[in-house]
């Protein structure tokens, strides 16, 4: 297997991730949240009910899975290395989360539906949220459309017309940076055709009938779905699809995603990363954790917003 020593982050993201993030990045309100805020409200809660209701991977806990785990940590210069809890969950899932102490969570209805290569290809995917910095903005969506449907039912809804663009952005940052993610995966892995393989196992795959399922076929679909675009109109409905009038979809279809992963195999810049001929982590690079001063800043900005929701609390009663 491949090893990337020093890589950064920024020799694989996506494009459309590094455009998104900047997109959301510039919506009014976005600074609203800190890092120390999410750690404190949302990250260590969190990972109080994980060591309290999962099981933490180890040596002696899956190990056949905490050996893949360390592999795919060393090929992406992951350090300090996380945590992995295994849930028990029949939904075919898997998340990061964390920026002081980052973790992985693989759930068992995952474990009992892909082999070990397509388990270690979710692994080094999760492990890439965490090498490009994602966990942090995804922990801030997820207090961001908390606290907006706060605002919203306080306010018979006009705060989420304020929130709205900060949502629809958080969103479309999510869906593009799975595709940096998938290049991780890829890295790791080496083999597109494992990675192609989880996501259409994980898109409707079934273990009593995985013999019957074709990557070939999947593959025709991807390219028979992106023919659609031929017609404006279906274009709009791939468009709507992604609003979704039971919520947004954090992740792009997997079509799309077979579709843009082909699309870096056969790229020169896979190629060089390859050869060894990638962006490494500079010791200079400047820290991206708020200073004391920018922190204190936001978190009153945060409490200010805190006391708008008590005092529309206290209007109601």
């Amino acid at each position: 297997m491949a090893t990337y020593p020093g890589i950064s982050s920024e020799a694989f993201k996506h494009p459309l991730d590094l455009q998104a993030e900047q997109a959301l990045r510039s919506v009014p309100g976005f600074n609203l949240v800190a890092s120390k805020f999410v750690e404190f409200l949302y990250e260590r809660p969190q990972l109080v009910y994980l060591m309290g209701n999962s099981i933490r991977v180890g040596p002696r806990q899956y190990a056949t899975i905490y050996g893949m785990f360390r592999e795919c940590v060393r090929d992406l210069d992951i350090y300090p290395e996380p945590a992995l809890f295994i849930s028990q969950n029949p939904q075919v899932n898997s998340y990061a989360m964390g920026q002081e102490n980052p973790y992985i969570v693989i759930n068992t209805g995952l474990l009992d539906l892909l082999d070990e290569d397509e388990i270690k290809t979710v692994i080094a995917h999760e492990l890439g949220h965490i090498k490009c910095g994602h966990t942090i903005l995804i922990q801030m969506a997820m207090w961001v459309m908390n606290a907006a449907s706060i605002i919203g039912e306080m306010t018979f809804g006009l705060g989420n017309i304020v929130s709205n663009g900060l949502i629809v952005a958080f969103y479309e940052w999510r869906r593009k940076a799975e595709l940096s993610s998938d290049r991780a995966a890829l890295l790791v892995m080496e083999n597109p055709r494992t990675v192609m393989t989880t996501m259409m196992k994980i898109a409707g795959g079934s273990s009593k009938f995985v013999d019957e399922c074709s990557l070939e076929e999947f593959i025709k679909q991807s390219e028979n779905y992106r023919n659609l675009d031929e017609d404006g109109l279906n274009q709009v409905y791939k468009a709507l699809m992604y609003v979704g009038v039971n919520g947004m979809l954090s992740h792009p279809f997997p079509v799309e995603r077979i579709h843009y992963l082909q699309e870096w195999t056969n790229s020169s810049e896979y190629q060089d990363i390859r050869r060894g001929n990638y962006q490494r982590v500079s010791v200079e690079t400047a820290s991206t954790t708020p200073t004391t001063t920018e922190a204190e800043r936001l978190q009153k900005e945060i409490d200010r917003l805190q006391q708008e929701i008590e005092r529309q609390r206290d209007r109601d009663r």
